[in-house]
């Protein structure tokens, strides 16, 4: 037998030479079949949820404003009418909670009417003005801003106590549907209200914010507008640098991983250096911890001796042990170069493989979009209720009507006869007594199961389909004519039609211990200002269980997956397989583990880096001699396209190496197999590449196409 084993059976036997094994199991069943049915169900499930949800839900009272009797602003009878106006807008500042205006969808204590068009000019109603009619003051002079129904001549007074119509009006701008003041205006003198204060007040509130937030979306809109291409520049300049990175590997995997080893270890030496300097002269002033004693201000402890002692020694013992690492594991760092330099060739071979992310992240779109859109459409759903409102219950002729209860709208009280002035049925919010609203939370729950699940399944079938394309390369004996024609394809078409349900069960364990990580963030932040120290000590244990049970179970969810694109069997089976032969090699694994990490980490580094160094000298202009055709463009924010160009580098980076790593993942894994399966001789040759066989000193007895020949 190949391979370093010590016949220990607690991490299970080692792999059997199997004669007809040619790589990715082609005659292959279904599995999980259970599971399988399971998730499909749920899937049918989760679409009647969304058309449920979209029978029921109306998302315009997210989209669209609602005036005071509950119409929106923008659609039906108002399409003409997409503003609306508060007639007091001063109300949602002074008289209530900007918070609870801002959950209430902005409806504040005030009249308000959509208008086809805010107001551009400062207009208050003057006294002399009192004993007219709404046709003289308002409709003549075009000011349709009172609501809808109001007579002619219906006295200016009473349209005024009944709020049937705005007292003053302040020039404003449209803001998410809203006409809301503008800051830079100059006010009239109104009733109740001093000065600028007031505004002042809404901007440090909150409501107002929305001004500057458009004025800074326009400027956003139009940086975007002027340097998308250039944007696009430069994420083509990401995606050459990822994929040079990954193809260039095979040349360089060697000498870049030593110089990354080096800058570790002088990194390591430097803290070192420095910390002793500060210990020396901490230790000449005879700073001590005796004198400070124990306190709860961690920055007083930078200045006692024993600090940078105890960060001497910690350095020192990792200095240390990385070195006594690298002597001793040294033939193990250059196994997982040679492994790293195959990953490279491999990607180089299907090259396809490096845009399979595109795939993977438009499902993911998906699965988002409608999760989204399904949880708008059922926090929507109800009929709208109204009930009885006054601006002043307290006045003569109000004490008798009982506030707050049920109302038609189409039959309020706007004329001289109503006994409370200003009695109107307004829009309060949506019932929750149907059948869909009393299991409003049940199917919120259900659409956040399904958003978990089927994300989670997402991403496992992108890591089987990658690791069925990958280890069909590892098993061609002779490479590239043994490698088949179609691998990705083939690998797609071949997990989801036998290995369905086997990744609905590793994404439904994964999914489940993600929503207790979720329940438990929740949980922490409502109690968290009642908690003792003890709670918030037992909290944070349970949170970091959790949080390292997740990684673990990605990790084995990672390796069944492997497992599963090769031999096809059920999950239970492929993750027991696979953490087996993964214990059976435990430091080969953190060897590799360690050192594809570092690497990919300083090829995001360099790839996001290097975008970021780019565009920060373009956009701000510091490249000379371009010419026309490449002068920066002119922009608001020049850090808005650099911040754009990094995230957008990040992204296509990480999908880039993600795809490296799962090809590194599961030629390790055909390895290991390899090591055990085989031991070279003519009937049993190894599939490693040569350098791998160089390294651990073997060689195979049969030249490439002598076991075809001799099979024949």
């Amino acid at each position: 037998m190949g391979g370093k084993q010590d016949g220990d059976e607690a991490y299970g036997k080692p792999a059997k030479y199997d004669p007809s094994f040619r790589g990715p199991i082609r005659n292959r069943s279904c599995t999980d079949i259970i599971c399988c049915i399971l998730f499909l169900v749920f899937i049918l499930g989760y679409i009647v949820v969304g058309i449920v949800a979209w029978v029921y839900g109306d998302p315009r009272q997210v989209l669209y404003p609602r005036n005071s009797t509950g119409a929106y602003c923008g659609v039906g009878a108002n399409k003409d009418k997409p503003y609306l106006l508060y007639f007091n807008i001063f109300s949602c500042i002074l008289a209530t909670n900007i918070i609870m205006v801002a959950e209430n969808g902005l409806q504040c204590p005030t009249s308000q009417v959509c208008v086809s068009s805010c107001p551009e000019v400062a207009w208050t109603v003057e006294v002399s003005q009192f004993s007219q009619n709404v046709g003289e003051v308002f409709y003549t002079a075009n000011r349709n801003f009172c609501l809808p129904g109001v007579p002619w001549d219906m006295p200016v007074i009473q349209s005024l106590q009944q709020e049937l119509c705005p007292s003053f009006l302040l020039p404003s701008a449209p803001a998410l549907g809203r006409c809301l003041p503008l800051l830079n205006s100059t006010l009239p003198e109104l009733p109740g209200i001093s000065s600028n204060t007031s505004i002042s007040q809404g901007i440090s509130s909150g409501v107002l914010d929305s001004l500057n937030a458009r004025d800074i979306t326009v400027k956003i809109f139009e940086d975007v507008a002027q340097s998308w291409y250039w944007i696009l520049v430069t994420l083509a300049v990401a995606l050459v640098l990822s994929l040079l990175f990954i193809l260039l590997l095979r040349l360089v995997a060697g000498p870049l991983v030593l110089v990354l080893i080096l800058g570790v270890l002088g990194v390591l030496a430097y803290g070192i250096y420095h910390c002793w300097e500060e210990y020396r002269v901490l230790r000449d002033k005879g700073a001590s911890i005796t004198q400070l004693g124990i306190t709860t201000n961690l920055s007083a402890y930078r200045n006692v001796q024993e600090t940078w002692l105890a960060a001497v020694i910690v350095l020192a013992v990792l200095e240390g042990t990385l070195l006594l690492l690298l002597i001793f594991l040294r033939q193990r760092i250059r196994i997982a170069i040679a492994l790293l330099k195959e990953a490279s060739k491999a990607v180089g071979q299907m090259m396809s493989t490096l845009f399979y992310p595109l795939v993977t992240f438009v499902l993911l779109l998906i699965c988002i979009v409608y999760w989204a859109m399904t949880a708008l459409y059922l926090a929507t759903s109800g009929q709208p209720q109204y009930v009885l409102w006054a601006p002043n219950a307290s006045l003569p002729g109000c004490e008798k009507v009982q506030m707050n209860t049920s109302c038609n709208p189409m039959s309020q009280p706007m004329n001289s006869s109503c006994p409370c002035p200003g009695l109107r049925c307004v829009f309060q919010s949506y019932s929750s007594t149907g059948l869909v609203q009393r299991s409003l939370f049940n199917l919120q729950i259900y659409g956040i199961l399904g958003l978990f699940w089927t994300l989670n399944w997402v991403l496992a079938l992108g890591q089987c389909v990658l690791a069925g394309a990958f280890a069909s390369f590892y098993w061609a004996f002779q490479k590239p004519q043994d490698i088949p024609t179609f691998p990705l394809s083939s690998a797609f078409i071949r997990t989801l039609r036998y290995h369905t349900g086997s990744l609905a069960f590793g994404a439904l364990i994964l999914s489940l211990v993600q929503i207790a990580r979720v329940v438990l963030e929740y949980i922490d932040n409502k109690l968290r200002g009642a908690q003792n120290p003890v709670a918030r000590c037992i909290m944070c244990c349970f949170k970091c269980c959790l949080w390292c049970l997740e990684k673990f179970i990605k990790f084995l969810n990672r390796n069944a997956y492997i497992m599963i694109a090769i031999y096809g069997k059920n999950f239970c089976v492929s993750a027991k397989n696979a953490f087996m032969l993964l214990m059976r090699n435990i430091v080969r694994v953190v060897v590799l583990d360690k050192v594809t990490d570092l690497l990919l980490l300083f090829g995001k580094l360099l790839v996001v880096g290097g975008v970021g160094v780019l565009s920060f000298f373009f956009f701000t202009g510091r490249i000379q001699g371009l010419g026309r055709d490449f002068e920066n463009p002119s922009l608001n924010y020049y850090w808005l396209p650099i911040m754009i160009s990094i995230l957008g580098a990040y992204v296509i980076a990480s999908g880039f190496f993600s795809v490296f790593g799962m090809c590194v993942d599961t030629l390790f894994l055909c390895f290991l197999e390899d090591l055990e399966r085989n031991d070279g001789s003519p009937d049993r040759p190894y599939y490693m590449p040569t350098s791998l066989l160089k390294i651990l000193g073997k060689k195979n007895e049969a030249f490439p196409g002598d076991k075809k020949k001799k099979k024949k």
